[in-house]
């Protein structure tokens, strides 16, 4: 699913069924500089992540369903420390670490794309 923030690309692989949530990211050794995966959940919740099975460092952004960037992590590899929402959100998107960081993007910052709603 094409994403965007600013004018920055992201190419996101979706995360919607409990199934595809619990994988996520686990055991992939790589990933492209603009891709990511977007966790999408069917209620609102303080979500949290782990890495145990995953070897990328990651950063991730819980977003609001209208785009906005609540808060963000970043994730050592292979923890078990918890990661979670500051406020209840329905989405998470995973990146490569610092991707957010690299590109001034902060809690506050806006995503756009299909799975958002105009503020």
């Amino acid at each position: 699913m094409p994403l965007r923030a600013g004018f920055h690309m992201i190419r996101a692989e979706v995360a919607q069924t409990e199934a595809q949530r619990q994988v996520g990211l686990m055991h992939r050794r790589e990933m492209g500089a603009n891709d990511g995966m977007l966790f999408i959940f069917e209620a609102p919740a303080t979500h949290c992540f782990w890495m145990r099975n995953t070897l990328l460092p990651l950063s991730i952004a819980f977003v609001a369903d209208d785009g906005r960037i609540v808060n963000i992590a970043d994730m050592k590899p292979q923890t078990t420390d918890s990661h979670c929402a500051t406020e209840p959100v329905r989405m998470a998107l995973e990146m490569n670490q610092g991707w957010f960081a690299k590109r001034g993007l902060v809690a506050g910052s806006r995503l756009a794309g299909p799975p958002f709603s105009k503020p």
